[in-house]
């Protein structure tokens, strides 16, 4: 491995990392605010103040790249629909019928493994086996948090409506990561993001007011919602998909996808401080497996060469 292709790997993992830690809030709030804020009108405001904190930033660039922009609209629509607009709102749907922890833990454990299939069947990426050794490792450690250690919990899980509708966000996610690595070139993640924030927000409109005419809802702006609705916008969005498309370019979609492993682990730290949750054994075991597996994905095995 030369020093430039290290460093990229250590830059890409650095960001994935960053990433991973703020979406772990995302879960908490899809949950916590779901009483409140319908889910379309949640994913609506949240992208919605995302693009206006963006434009200052990144319109410059988006200026000089608009003309790409325009000639490769169909790849522009597809990624802001899977990306900005279907997998927040599925993510929040789900978060009126599942557990916090449930969309963090089955989004966490199906994302990458679809993002690696796709990445496979359908891009036709050559996966290592080093990654796939590391897929399960990742998997295992989340099985044993979700059985909390008991086969017998895990034998009698079973999947809630809300645990379907988060499945159907970590697939829609999972090819977002895969299109996302075949941007235009000229496009700069500053104006990938604008475009896809709004696209997305755009494509989210008509599906609110169908929302309000279904649920007819008055949403009270009081410190909870607009601090949730910041963090949503500031934190999950604007950052941490900066963050996170960056680290895509740098170390490739099944490399980086592997790190949503993190968010259970630190959603169970969160809920631990933040809540009081009750912190075991098998939190401390589970964490260890994730984290192992992410350092085996994340090796790249050199070849052996004759002297």
């Amino acid at each position: 491995m030369t020093l430039n292709n290290k460093s990229n790997t250590v830059t890409g993992i650095g960001l994935a990392v960053l990433a991973a830690v703020i979406w772990s809030g995302n879960f908490i709030i899809a949950r916590s605010i779901s009483p409140i804020v319908p889910p379309v009108m949640l994913a609506f405001l949240r992208w919605f103040f995302a693009t206006l904190i963006i434009v200052p930033i990144a319109w410059h660039k988006f200026q000089h790249e608009k003309q790409i922009i325009w000639q490769h609209k169909g790849y522009f629509i597809l990624t802001s629909f899977m990306g900005f607009t279907c997998y927040n709102v599925f993510l929040y749907i789900a978060g009126h019928y599942t557990t916090a922890i449930n969309l963090a833990l089955i989004g966490s454990v199906s994302a990458p493994i679809f993002a690696v299939v796709i990445a496979k069947l359908i891009f036709k990426e050559h996966i290592p086996f080093q990654r796939v050794l590391g897929l399960a490792l990742c998997v295992i450690g989340i099985v044993t948090l979700i059985a909390q250690g008991s086969l017998q919990r895990l034998v009698t899980f079973r999947f809630a409506v809300g645990d379907l509708w988060s499945l159907l966000g970590a697939l829609t996610f999972a090819v977002y990561n895969n299109l996302t690595k075949y941007k235009p070139k000229g496009v700069s993640d500053l104006g990938f993001l604008f475009t896809g924030f709004t696209f997305g927000t755009t494509m989210l409109v008509p599906f609110v007011i169908a929302e309000h005419l279904i649920i007819p809802t008055s949403i009270p702006f009081n410190f909870t919602v607009v601090s949730n609705v910041a963090y949503l916008s500031i934190g999950c969005s604007v950052l941490s998909y900066l963050f996170w498309n960056r680290s895509i370019h740098l170390i490739g979609p099944s490399r980086t996808v592997l790190f949503g492993n993190l968010i259970p682990v630190l959603s169970t730290i969160e809920a631990v401080v933040l809540l009081g949750e009750k912190f075991t054994s098998v939190h401390v075991i589970s964490g260890i497996i994730v984290l192992i597996g992410l350092v085996i994905a994340n090796i790249t095995l050199r070849k052996k060469t004759s002297h």
